[in-house]
């Protein structure tokens, strides 16, 4: 595995939308600005890419577009570093249009979550390193100014060769404010107290990350699409979305994993569930309760497969904070100290 070499101050960074959903429109220019007006509060150089700009439908008809725009992006010896404006759920469709020299030959630093974890599956079976996080519209506009965790763990990403010991996060968001009204843009979101990472398991663990968004997993093991050959002694991230999906779904989809014998990692790293979304606003109570059924299902379902040392809570996915875990790269988990280190 190949990490692609960090960005550095005044590197030019491309932004598109390799993931789309199948309905009319586009995002709101305003949403863009502030997303560039923070990239280059990095002191990077955010350059658009046609499909950021192109219509949601558009992009869905044409997926073989998405992967040419990709490709270039990757060869172009100006740009940097790719971010992905935002996720979908109809990635998978651009993989075979991909042409796997044009990634594996052009290491580039590429920054995506959700959807995007098909283009990271895709990347690891190239043998370079992505990193899941640092989304544009998601992460880096967050509402109300990035909080100070993710601001530094996005600068670690962008900068560093490794991103070092994740620390725990004190508090934690899933509350979503619409982007179409930019006055909410300057609203920050509610933040509450954090109870902390749940460890469950002794044996310390070295290994190389998989995985991503739970559900677009399941959609790569009906499709046999990218899911590694080899994964013992590995280190799973799993995190579910802002579909809210049941604990009997997460059960469904680890069994899955497990009847394949692909839970014979080492440990399972497990991003804070989302509790609520658009349409799907719920009491405090009900989203304690939400998360703590997604515990116990990621837990009681790896267990009977092996025992992995299984950590929830942990800062990635669809909760903020978040910080772009790699995907590929080497991670040491160690219950004696309850740490995760990247390396």
């Amino acid at each position: 595995m190949e990490t692609p070499p960090p960005l550095e101050p005044g590197s030019t960074v491309a932004v598109c939308r390799p993931a789309t959903v199948p309905v009319a429109g586009g995002y709101p220019d305003h949403l863009v600005e502030l997303g560039f007006d923070r990239l280059r509060s990095f002191d990077l150089d955010p350059v658009a890419l046609d499909s950021l700009s192109a219509d949601k439908q558009e992009l869905y008809d044409h997926p073989e577009r998405r992967a040419r725009e990709l490709e270039r992006a990757f060869r172009d010896p100006d740009i940097d570093g790719v971010i992905a404006a935002i996720g979908g759920d109809d990635q998978i469709r651009i993989l075979k249009h991909l042409d796997p020299g044009a990634i594996a030959e052009n290491p580039t630093r590429f920054y995506g979550t959700s959807d995007n974890t098909s283009f990271a599956a895709f990347c690891r079976a190239q043998g370079l390193v992505s990193f899941y996080g640092g989304t544009l519209f998601t992460d880096v506009c967050e509402p109300g100014g990035l909080n100070d965790y993710t601001r530094e763990y996005l600068e670690r990403a962008f900068f560093d060769d490794s991103l070092g010991e994740l620390r725990e996060a004190d508090r934690f968001s899933d509350e979503d404010l619409d982007w179409h009204d930019p006055a909410n843009l300057e609203q920050s979101p509610a933040y509450e107290s954090s109870d902390g990472r749940r460890w469950h398991g002794s044996d310390k663990v070295e290994g190389r990350t998989w995985g991503g968004c739970l559900e677009v997993l399941a959609t790569h093991l009906m499709a046999d699409s990218y899911v590694p050959e080899e994964t013992a002694g590995s280190v799973l991230l799993l995190e579910t979305s802002e579909e809210l999906p049941a604990a009997s779904v997460v059960r469904r989809v680890l069994r899955g994993l497990g009847e394949r014998g692909a839970l014979d990692a080492g440990a399972v790293l497990v991003g804070r569930a989302k509790a609520r979304g658009f349409g799907d606003e719920r009491t405090p109570e009900e989203r304690t309760a939400y998360r703590e059924r997604q515990r116990e299902a990621v837990v009681e379902t790896v267990r009977e497969y092996g025992d992995a040392v299984v950590v929830t809570d942990v800062e990635f996915g669809h909760a903020r904070p978040t910080a772009p875990i790699p995907i590929g790269g080497r991670c040491v988990v160690d219950p004696a100290t309850e740490t995760l280190r990247f390396e």
